[in-house]
């Protein structure tokens, strides 16, 4: 519902913050890894996720889109809520996480309070090979600056295709003649190679 709030950090703590904006203060919780990341800064963007159920709405925000999109990879799990999520996010990095999840470490996602061996294999099970698919860090780090292939290339993974082989169809096309092809014209090529 929300994709990001802006405004000015009236007050910050480990757990949550209260961000004003337009006369309204913001009660969002976030992580230990947004909290170091938002610094002595007094005012902020954070991406966040309403989290709706019978007798509360409660915001959850993040310092980065990356944070965001692995925190809702995370509460896909079955099992996983999204104060475990949360407390995912405060025991190691986006960065060590994503790659524990990759390369199968049970052993690393056990150390994290509150997620057993069972939800470790589950979390692996559910999410390696999607994050595979995407291809390392993809979760993590945006593209500072997009360019058409790269938007093109974002949209052909949203579709389902594979990382790979959507950069080969990318490449693929002849572009000899265009001087600026569009994002909508890229993916309509790529589709036709794939």
């Amino acid at each position: 519902m929300y994709a990001y709030i802006e405004g000015k950090l009236a007050f910050k703590c480990p757990t949550y913050v209260v961000l004003e904006t337009g006369g309204v203060g913001y009660h969002i919780n976030i992580s230990l890894h947004t909290y170091s990341a938002l610094g002595t800064i007094e005012s902020c963007k954070l991406f966040t996720w309403l989290h709706v159920k019978e007798d509360a709405h409660t915001l959850y925000g993040f310092a980065e889109e990356g944070e965001r999109r692995l925190f809702l990879h995370l509460i896909s799990v079955s099992g996983i809520g999204p104060n475990t999520g949360r407390m995912i996010l405060s025991s190691i990095t986006p960065t060590e996480i994503q790659i524990a999840i990759v390369k199968g470490d049970v052993p690393l996602i056990q150390r994290i309070k509150g997620i057993g061996p069972k939800s470790a294999q589950r979390m692996i099970l559910e999410l390696q090979d999607k994050l595979k698919k995407e291809g390392p860090d993809t979760l993590i780090s945006l593209p500072k600056h997009n360019t058409a292939a790269e938007e093109a290339l974002s949209a052909l993974m949203m579709l389902g295709f594979n990382r790979n082989l959507s950069e080969k169809a990318l490449a693929q096309i002849d572009r000899s003649g265009i001087e600026d092809t569009s994002v909508e014209q890229l993916i309509k090529s790529a589709l036709k190679v794939l």
